[in-house]
């Protein structure tokens, strides 16, 4: 069970950390194309915010180094 559970952590992990880098992308995109003001860019910041957060919980516990 408990490798199963570290399984699961490594694999949210990988998944946040895949999401904050794709939105961070898409943000710079339309950033570059002058679109900080659209609803889709707001939505992607708030994203990212909540993103931040979560991988904020995995470095508290010692969980993600601090380079991320």
């Amino acid at each position: 069970m408990d490798e199963k559970r570290l399984e699961s952590f490594e694999n949210m992990l990988k998944a946040i950390l895949s999401q904050y880098d794709s939105t961070v992308e898409k943000m710079a995109k339309l950033k570059a194309e002058g679109k900080e003001k659209t609803v889709t860019y707001r939505q992607l910041f708030a994203n990212k915010l909540q993103l931040q957060a979560m991988l904020s919980y995995y470095r508290t516990y010692g969980l993600l180094e601090n380079d991320g």
